[in-house]
């Protein structure tokens, strides 16, 4: 066999895995600054080089072969190692880094952010780029070097670093709490619960630890972000149940009251990343005051 048909040019790669994972070589010429003519030439170029079809067109559109969604996933993952490469390099060179995060939203805003200067203070030249993100993140499509997030366990084909397990809370607005003097957990149970789209069972398993029956359950309006269901029971549209480190200022201060102890959930809070950005050093420095924090 003939070795360079299994080393293609960077260029076919690069054109090739940006229109596999757009699966569109209009959007992934805008990504590339090329045509769409010139990723279609390229795209071609690889195909004849390896004898297979990686793409079906119907009309105007193109869609991955089986082949083809197979070896887009071992090229996406060697680019990404190529790209974690050199961002070390680069990161060795300079003596600084940079590190594209992702994060839930409501936890960057209301934990995280606020200790950040402390990893600057600690790591000057370092940057962390913070993105929000909700979904589960494809470490082989994104951009993205790490991610905190919540699982039930870890999480296979990751580096998983358990942060703390997520204690949750009953969060009432003052002006409810002061309608009766003992919110008990049968009284609780008689009100519109509020929901994060993340955690569905969040009110059954609560329901299951204090024996009330499920059927019971008042179940309101559901939040993508938690900050937005804070922000209705601040409002007085029900109660909530909201991990407690993402509310204890409020408690703190008055702003929302929790009656009765925090609930063990099944989840926990994690860093995440794949193994082939284990040794980037801004991630190992982050990493690792991150887990001094905990």
């Amino acid at each position: 066999m003939n070795y360079r048909h299994l080393t293609p040019s960077m260029s076919l790669l690069l054109a090739f895995e940006a229109a596999a994972r757009h699966e569109s070589y209009t959007r992934a010429a805008a990504e590339l600054s090329l045509t769409q003519s010139a990723v279609s030439r390229q795209v071609q170029a690889l195909e004849q080089l390896l004898g297979l079809t990686l793409f079906r067109r119907e009309g105007r559109q193109v869609q991955l072969t089986d082949v083809g969604r197979l070896y887009q996933r071992d090229v996406s993952e060697a680019l990404g190692r190529i790209r974690s490469a050199t961002l070390q390099a680069l990161a060795y060179q300079s003596g600084v880094g940079t590190l594209r995060l992702a994060t839930l939203p409501t936890f960057g805003s209301k934990w995280l952010l606020p200790r950040l200067h402390a990893f600057y203070g600690a790591h000057p030249g370092m940057l962390v780029h913070i993105h929000s993100r909700i979904e589960a993140i494809d470490f082989d499509t994104s951009e993205i070097d790490a991610a905190i997030g919540v699982a039930n366990h870890n999480l296979p084909g990751l580096i998983c670093h358990r942060l703390h397990a997520e204690e949750l809370v009953v969060i009432l607005s003052p002006d409810a709490a002061r309608e009766h003097a003992h919110w008990s957990p049968v009284r609780l149970s008689e009100q519109v619960l509020l929901n994060v789209a993340n955690n569905p069972h969040a009110w059954g398993e609560w329901f299951s630890h204090h024996d009330l029956p499920h059927r019971a359950m008042r179940l309101g309006p559901s939040f993508e972000l938690t900050s937005h269901l804070i922000q209705a029971v601040r409002a007085g549209i029900g109660i909530g149940l909201v991990p407690r480190i993402l509310v204890q200022d409020e408690l703190n201060s008055g702003e929302l009251f929790s009656p009765g102890h925090p609930f063990a959930s099944q989840r926990s809070y994690y860093l995440i990343y794949p193994p082939r950005n284990e040794t980037l050093p801004s991630l190992r420095a982050f990493r690792n005051w991150l887990l001094e924090q905990i």
